[in-house]
């Protein structure tokens, strides 16, 4: 196991991809944290973990606060001793309208404090428990619309800065032994983007993963597992000399 003694903060952990990378980060021995607001959603991964014989433990906060952050990170500190991973995944879509000069200002605002601030705030607490114990990951969850139109401006903005902040903090951070990178998906199977929250059908759901599939040159929708598998890799040892990168995971549709 690749992760065995580690202890993981994952925000955003109640479900998609954040659900799927706790239990990736359990698998390989680490011991996870995962912060979200959705506590219903938040046990059952709790659950699920503790199911696969790993410890877990869940923190209801609000970590696009500097408040909320540092009680995930306290908690983890607490129960498991440390933290050596930080995976900030959580993220809201901008959802409508999605014009680029006209956003409404509160969906603005309220996108830019969840997808960015989010990263700032887990990241400025965590940073000294990585150097407590000598180095660690951070793993930002960014998003194909950082490059291309999709998901709308205010999203891309917010995927854009988490990129251009993981730069700079790697290259501030390198000689600690903490490394910053980015995970970006494409078009995946997520309760966020198959309009399940939203209240359509499972055959419109499908349907609408289908349209995405067609979209792409592997002619389908990536899952969360795609998304966790990448983030597993960038949290352990094997990555040692990778920081500062973006691992684009889309099937090939930026290379259309």
């Amino acid at each position: 196991m690749r992760l065995t003694g580690k202890v993981a903060l994952v925000t955003g952990g109640a479900s998609g991809f954040g659900r799927t990378t706790c239990l990736r980060l359990a698998e390989e021995g680490a011991r996870v944290v995962l912060a979200d607001l959705d506590e219903v959603r938040a046990d059952e991964t709790v659950a699920l973990v503790e199911d696969a014989d790993a410890q877990a433990e869940r923190v209801v906060a609000d970590i696009s606060t500097l408040d909320g952050a540092r009680e995930a990170v306290a908690r983890a500190v607490e129960r498991f001793g440390g933290l050596d991973v930080l995976v900030n995944n959580a993220g809201i879509a901008q959802g409508t309208p999605r014009d680029s000069w006209n956003c409404d200002e509160t969906v603005w605002d309220r996108v830019l404090q969840v997808n960015l601030k989010s990263v700032y705030a887990c990241t400025r607490v965590a940073v000294p428990q990585l150097r407590a114990r000598g180095g660690g990951s951070i793993v930002n969850v960014a998003s194909i619309a950082a490059s291309v139109s999709v998901g709308g401006a205010a999203y891309a903005a917010s995927k854009g800065g988490i990129l251009g902040y993981t730069r700079h903090i790697a290259a501030e951070l390198a000689a600690e032994g903490i490394r910053a990178n980015c995970v970006s998906p494409g078009f995946m199977r997520t309760p966020m983007s198959t309009g399940e929250r939203q209240g359509l059908s499972p055959e419109e759901q499908d349907a609408r993963i289908a349209g995405f599939g067609a979209l792409v040159p592997a002619q389908r929708a990536g899952s969360t597992l795609d998304i966790a598998n990448a983030i597993v890799y960038l949290a352990c040892a094997e990555s040692a000399y990778v920081t500062g990168q973006e691992i684009v995971v889309d099937g090939g549709y930026l290379i259309r």
